[in-house]
């Protein structure tokens, strides 16, 4: 093992089906990130396949858009919230993210954000009632430190009946759990927002009856 000190460089693995590939060579994250910085590229414009990857996340976005449009009727409800969520949620599940390190600071382990995402979320809804949203996983490198810092932010959804604080610790005991133990991966603070409570009619997010 080598001792672990930066990412591994993703143009290494283009290849490893960790990231779409286009025909043309370019990723597909790498081209969403361009559209969505508005960055001035000429590749971007003349080549068909990069028009169609980005036509086809303007078309996601837009058929969000009208989907808030239709929703917001009520004079409470957030609808530009539930935009960002959904489009968070999407965004992280077609495209890896950054990778992140796994064990030991000496070992050279890595694993994406959407992978350790994905994990956290189904962490979070083994609590009765819960629904998991928008996951966003960080890192912060320290001089004095070997070991990074790792910060989740995790959104979910409620039950209106909970005691919310005690469901929060509940969340984030289980994702403490499911990051150490599934993952390897040391989180230093888990931060569990709650978007939205849920009426029993909406029907229960997942759990295991606990």
């Amino acid at each position: 093992m080598t001792a672990r000190t930066d990412p591994p460089d993703r143009s290494q693995h283009d290849g490893d089906g960790d990231d779409e590939q286009l025909p043309c060579g370019r990723s597909l994250s790498d081209v969403w990130d361009l559209w969505e910085q508005e960055k001035d590229d000429p590749h971007l414009t003349d080549c068909p396949h990069c028009r169609q990857a980005v036509g086809e996340l303007a078309a996601l976005e837009t058929s969000v858009r009208q989907l808030r449009e239709r929703s917001a009727t009520a004079e409470f409800y957030d609808a530009r919230a539930l935009t960002q969520r959904i489009m968070d949620v999407v965004r992280l599940e077609l495209r890896p993210g950054r990778p992140l390190p796994l064990g030991e600071p000496e070992e050279d382990l890595w694993i994406v954000e959407s992978a350790a995402a994905r994990t956290v979320r189904a962490a979070a809804e083994t609590v009765e009632g819960v629904r998991a949203g928008s996951c966003r996983i960080s890192v912060e490198r320290l001089p004095e430190r070997e070991a990074p810092y790792v910060d989740v932010r995790l959104e979910i959804h409620a039950p209106a009946s909970a005691q919310l604080q005690d469901l929060a610790e509940q969340v984030r005991h289980r994702v403490l759990s499911a990051a150490d133990s599934t993952l390897g991966l040391p989180l230093n603070e888990i931060d569990i927002r709650i978007t939205d409570l849920l009426d029993a009619a909406d029907g229960p997010g997942g759990g295991e009856g606990r």
